[in-house]
């Protein structure tokens, strides 16, 4: 079953090495992996999709919450959240089909960022589900090329997180400072 995890950590070197060497380790096939800087530098949001049975779910965060540099792991996937993906596509298509690719994009929400006379480049964001089937209609239509970004999402639980930093320790383990409030 696929989960959704959202993980705060510190914008360090080696902390993406640490969460993707914990999920490999134990065998987890990451479907989706995202990460960038918040609105402070000093900290990075990473959105993962991993395919995990759902009796090992709260296992997998409580392991992520011991990694030296995450702040906070939480599962996103039944809670109240939002989850969207971005796809880019290059379309490649006759003239005549101009028309109705136009229409089928705009039937999806999907914008056009640049045209030639091969076609399209389109944007467009949704849940997977929705751009996969945007991507099979568009498929009909002629050659495409697909780039996706994963899934990118955040929870709705009306909360402030309350964090503590992590202070690394000569075991390899991380050690608790004072507690402080994050917004952003």
């Amino acid at each position: 079953m696929l989960q959704v995890i959202s993980l705060l950590l510190e914008n360090k070197p080696g902390a993406l090495m640490r969460v993707t060497g914990l999920l490999s380790a134990r065998g987890y096939n990451i479907e989706s992996l995202t990460v960038a800087r918040t609105t402070d530098p000093t900290l990075s949001r990473m959105t993962i999709v991993v395919d995990v049975d759902a009796v090992l779910r709260k296992q997998v965060i409580k392991q992520m919450n011991r990694l030296i540099n995450v702040l906070q792991a939480a599962d996103l996937t039944e809670g109240p959240a939002v989850a969207r993906e971005l796809v880019l596509m290059r379309v490649r298509a006759a003239m005549e089909s101009r028309a109705a690719i136009l229409k089928e994009a705009e039937i999806f929400g999907a914008r056009v960022i640049d045209s030639s006379l091969e076609g399209f480049a389109l944007e467009a964001t949704g849940e997977a589900e929705k751009l996969d089937e945007f991507i099979d209609v568009m498929r009909s239509y002629g050659e495409i090329e697909v780039t996706r970004s994963g899934t990118v999402a955040v929870s709705l639980e009306p909360r402030k997180l309350r964090l503590s930093s992590p202070v690394a320790t000569g075991t390899g383990t991380k050690s608790q400072s004072t507690t402080g409030v994050l917004n952003g």
